[in-house]
């Protein structure tokens, strides 16, 4: 929602400010202009990134548009999972988490919370951290180095995306000046027909300059910058299942383990003390 309102902002103040001053927008509707630009855009997008990248820029943007998962609610539920799982194994022993963590769709447990099962790699990081737990007696400050280390691998690849959109966005400007430069060249063909042809032809041109540094500064620089933002609330949910994991393998019973956890996510974010102890006696 937050990438619609902010798009529209941009347009209705360039382009209301263009028209206030007395421009005319039909003068800015250049389609092969469009197409040089957009076109040489995409195709550099396709030539700089393997699929998987490019597949995730769209799922980001789909993300943008519908807002992040990773929000108040989805925070509150990652904690209380950990909660359940970790007051199971301290009742009823290690072993008794085993079947949840082997199998969480058939789990009591994981299915009272969809939305974390729906986050596929998140689901991953904590069964296979707590399947680690069960099976052997690993030394605190070794499980937590190997969580930063699988975290710090995730959050690059959280960002790639961003990264190849920032790229992009950082072509545009140079494009439109390729697609202006293509303009001079045809606006070349008719010096010998007046000043008018010749106004209106290079006008067509400075569009394209226009459009390059328009929509790589207005619009797909900082769509780079949210997608950032969203890959950093992803890592914040890993960065909490390490700190409440770390402090239950510590010996801190499942209610401060959680608390280590939520301290781990962003204040505008955090759920407050009593809202996650209602939360967890609601579940």
């Amino acid at each position: 929602m937050a990438l619609i309102i902010g798009a529209i902002v941009v347009l209705a103040c360039v382009l209301g400010g263009y028209v206030l001053h007395g421009g005319n927008l039909l003068v800015l509707w250049q389609p092969t202009e469009v197409l040089i630009i957009f076109g040489a855009a995409l195709g550099s997008f396709v030539i700089a990134n393997p699929p998987t990248i490019i597949k995730q820029v769209f799922q980001g943007i789909m993300r943008l548009l519908v807002g992040s998962p990773f929000n108040k609610a989805f925070y509150l539920d990652l904690l209380s999972l950990l909660y359940d799982i970790f007051d199971k194994s301290r009742k009823q022993g290690v072993m008794a988490i085993e079947e949840d963590i082997d199998n969480p769709e058939a789990s009591q447990i994981f299915s009272r919370y969809p939305a974390v099962m729906k986050s596929s790699e998140l689901l991953a990081f904590i069964t296979d951290y707590l399947r680690i737990i069960s099976s052997g007696n690993m030394a605190p400050h070794e499980l937590e180095g190997m969580m930063e280390s699988e975290i710090d691998s995730r959050h690059h690849e959280l960002e790639e995306p961003a990264h190849a959109v920032n790229k992009i966005a950082d072509a545009l400007p140079g494009l439109g000046i390729v697609a202006a430069v293509l303009g001079i060249v045809i606006t070349m063909n008719f010096l010998s027909e007046g000043p008018e042809r010749i106004g209106l032809s290079v006008a067509a041109a400075l569009v394209g300059t226009f459009l390059g540094i328009f929509m790589g500064y207005g619009f797909v620089g900082p769509t780079s910058i949210a997608l950032e933002h969203s890959a950093k609330y992803e890592i914040k949910a890993y960065e909490c299942v390490k700190a409440a994991v770390v402090a239950t393998v510590s010996g801190q019973a499942p209610q401060m383990a959680i608390e280590f956890g939520r301290k781990a996510l962003p204040t505008h974010k955090r759920p407050g003390f009593q809202e996650l102890n209602d939360h967890v006696r609601s579940k």
